[in-house]
């Protein structure tokens, strides 16, 4: 195992970092709509997080349990970043890795209603209509 730092660091610049987010806002948004846990309780963003500390996060049909092995506070490469951490998830099915229906050649495009039918099998949860 590479050696790596390892002083606390910031939960959601750490999930930036080693690239579980697109964005560091993206992270932040995460912790604050409690889709992050440490210790089974939600984190908040500012929360220092230490090598062997476990981070459950809440994906749309799927939980993603990882262990810091490193703590880097700037933004990695993917082979450093999949080493500063270990993923400790259970094996479970997910939505990427499921075939998505295809449309019949020739039906034409898809109906409002079925295009709001085609977001909510792909994992988008939000939801239209007066009941929001």
């Amino acid at each position: 195992m590479t050696e790596g730092p390892v002083s606390p660091v910031r939960l959601d610049a750490w999930l930036w970092s080693v690239r579980v987010f697109k964005t560091r806002s993206a992270a932040t948004e995460a912790c604050r709509a409690g889709k992050v846990k440490i210790g089974g309780e939600a984190a908040k963003p500012a929360l220092k997080i230490t090598p062997g500390t476990y981070v459950h996060i809440s994906r749309p049909g799927y939980t993603v349990i990882l262990e810091a092995v490193h703590t880097h506070a700037k933004r990695v490469g993917a082979p450093v970043a999949h080493q500063a951490y270990r993923d400790h998830s259970p094996e479970q099915i997910r939505p990427r890795d499921v075939g998505l229906p295809r449309r019949e050649r020739g039906t034409g495009r898809p109906s409002k209603k079925e295009r709001r039918q085609l977001e909510l099998l792909r994992g988008y949860t939000k939801r239209y209509g007066p009941d929001q």
